[in-house]
């Protein structure tokens, strides 16, 4: 294959491109790196993400950059949403994500009620303590604010993990240490 880190790729072709390289990674990719393998700014690298993403191409856009949703082969994991409440600060979530993470979660995304746009929804994808730490950094960095902020506090999460089983254990700690809303309530 040439190497195009010199000369800038067209349209079609960078397109068919960028998803080659999403696939056979095996990370998050960000727009600066695809921007700069592309010889291309970021911005078009966005637009042809928007592009691919109209065409049905299961891109998402994370906070670690862009990945590409593969079907999970084996079906051996499972989806659930959870509701949950504590303040909207760094500090605050970063435990909650390591909750999650450290009972073998993985965080798929984020969810709040706003009262004009309905549910308001960003992707996460954050699987480890690494991940959850990266996250805070970026929040912090960019001084950015929390989506909870909006609902003071409370919370969607889509929570990908090995089994029942395992999601109820989640659910205790959850439960344990405050996070999670109760049904009750």
């Amino acid at each position: 294959m040439p190497n195009h880190s010199s000369k800038k790729m067209l349209g079609a072709d960078r397109r068919k491109q960028l998803l080659e390289w999403l696939e056979t990674s095996t990370r998050p990719l960000t727009g600066n790196s695809l921007a700069s393998k592309a010889s291309v700014s970021r911005q078009v690298i966005v637009q042809d993400m928007s592009l691919l993403k109209a065409q049905g191409q299961p891109i998402l856009a994370t906070s670690q950059g862009y990945i590409i949703m593969k079907n999970n082969e084996a079906g051996q994991t499972v989806q659930e949403r959870i509701a949950v409440s504590h303040p909207s600060d760094p500090d605050s979530t970063l435990q909650e994500l390591y909750l999650i993470v450290d009972h073998g979660g993985k965080v798929l995304d984020v969810s709040v009620e706003h009262p004009v746009y309905g549910d308001i929804t960003a992707s996460l994808m954050i699987e480890s303590r690494i991940g959850a730490d990266r996250f805070i950094e970026n929040m912090r960095r960019t001084n950015a604010s929390m989506l909870s902020e909006l609902t003071a506090g409370v919370h969607l999460h889509t929570i990908e993990i090995s089994s029942h089983a395992q999601f109820n254990v989640l659910l205790d700690a959850l439960q344990k240490h405050g996070y999670l809303i109760d049904e009750d309530d």
